[in-house]
């Protein structure tokens, strides 16, 4: 049986529980049992001579979460209160600040702030690092006790000092607790356009997709000129909500396809008949902050010729973690494949690449910022399919319109130029949607 969960970093989970004694353990190489030998050696003399008493349980979970740090930053063993809030995140509600953060050299590094919530409005960015809460340093904590710190009860107040590369001097941020909720979809009409802004791939996601394309229809009393669906800043959640978002948008095809360890361990997952967003033009916006489950859904797009890809290049996590139920409120999230595009192309390292590349120039910080990428992270896998492109897709001509400063855009009533120039692309794209539609149906 199937349960979701969704991680502090960016991440889309295969949600399988699987039992601990599998077959699988059979295959352990007998020579493993000679350092696990040595391994009890250790553990016995530090039991016997350390400077102060340790707990058994406190050496075990640290051991085990040395085993999984050596391997890759999406691996890890959650345990009580680790292993409720991810369901919390993913099921329900809790107070906090809508951030999505990992961990970063002691320090807490900013994936994503969730839409509409403190963190957001407050102004936080991707790749801003928080290194203290309430004047306190937090260097040394874990990342869910930071997190834990961060979380409390709807209406409190907390402060967090904030390091934006590019900046001299860290800012202090005073922050009212919220009640998060999992808003996954929210939607808007601009100009005869349907706008699908997903923030998160939680549970029902897809559902939530094809009822904003309901509710842009119902306003607009007609089908609109296209579709805008925005990932930017989406950290990615479950594999199978961004399966059923990119089958919104197809009537066939492939969408993904996971390869584990052994060659022949492919599974391949394809959209069903029908097409809610009616083949209307659609662009998806992508930046630095769209990962996993939200590259999925970039990918297959792109790759079935079905929308425009725009923005700046994704995170470039094409990994999936599958959730083992150890029992006792425990489980172990443990990377178990790769996923790829229909045309087999892997996000690990590269990301998804726009179409057509546009800066989010009404952005003042986005020159000087760094962007913060699956690449980025130690011990990241290593993309086993890379193909180099660039010589042949690269553009040495700037386009003029993204010369304009922020507060020139401002002036002419654009706060948002990514989105901006979407809707205008959109607007000529969609001269001719009867056309597209009868020539997909020829197809």
């Amino acid at each position: 049986m199937a349960r979701p969960f969704l991680q502090a970093t960016a991440i889309a989970l295969v949600l399988a529980i699987v039992p601990a004694g599998t077959a699988a353990m059979a295959a352990v190489d007998s020579d493993a049992y000679r350092e696990l030998d040595q391994f009890m050696d250790v553990f016995a003399r530090v039991k016997a001579t350390y400077v102060d008493k340790v707990d058994d349980k406190v050496l075990i979970k640290g051991a085990i979460d040395g085993m999984l740090a050596a391997l890759d930053p999406h691996s890890a063993y959650e345990s009580g209160l680790d292993y409720d809030n991810l369901k919390i995140q993913t099921m329900g509600s809790y107070g906090g600040l809508g951030l999505t953060v990992t961990a970063e050299d002691g320090a807490v590094k900013i994936i994503s702030p969730q839409e509409d919530t403190p963190g957001y409005r407050a102004g936080l960015k991707s790749g801003d690092y928080i290194t203290h809460i309430d004047g306190k340093l937090i260097y040394g904590l874990t990342l869910d006790e930071a997190i834990s710190q961060m979380r409390g009860p709807p209406g409190t107040k907390v402060t967090l000092t904030i390091i934006r590369p590019g900046r001299d001097k860290p800012m202090e941020v005073g922050l009212v607790r919220e009640r998060i909720v999992q808003r996954p979809v929210k939607w808007e009409v601009k100009n005869g356009i349907g706008i699908l802004n997903i923030n998160t791939f939680s549970q029902d996601t897809g559902a939530a997709v094809r009822a904003g394309m309901a509710g842009v229809q119902k306003q607009l009393g007609h089908a609109p000129i296209g579709w805008i669906v925005d990932l930017r800043d989406n950290g990615g959640g479950l594999r199978d909500e961004a399966i059923a978002v990119a089958d919104d948008f197809l009537n066939f095809g492939e969408i993904v396809s996971e390869r584990g360890r052994e060659k022949n361990d492919i599974e391949r997952f394809y959209a069903k008949p029908g097409d809610p967003s009616r083949g209307l033009p659609t662009i998806v916006l992508v930046n630095s902050g769209s990962a996993s489950a939200s590259e999925i859904v970039a990918g297959a797009l792109q790759d079935q010729h079905r929308a425009l890809i725009m923005g700046v290049r994704s995170f470039g996590k094409g990994s999936v973690q599958t959730v083992l139920d150890l029992g006792n409120n425990t489980a172990l999230r443990l990377t178990t494949s790769r996923y790829y595009t229909p045309s087999g192309r892997s996000v690990q390292e590269g990301g998804i690449e726009p179409d057509i590349k546009v800066p989010q120039i009404s952005d003042p910080d986005y020159k000087t910022r760094p962007v913060f990428r699956e690449d980025d992270l130690r011990r990241h896998l290593i993309n086993e399919v890379k193909a180099d492109d660039k010589a042949l897709m690269e553009d040495t001509k700037d386009d003029p319109r993204f010369t304009a400063t922020p507060e020139q855009l401002k002036a002419k009533g654009i706060e948002d130029f990514q989105l901006d120039y979407a809707l205008k692309t959109l607007a000529r794209l969609g001269s001719a949607p009867a056309a597209t539609a009868k020539s997909r149906a020829k197809t």
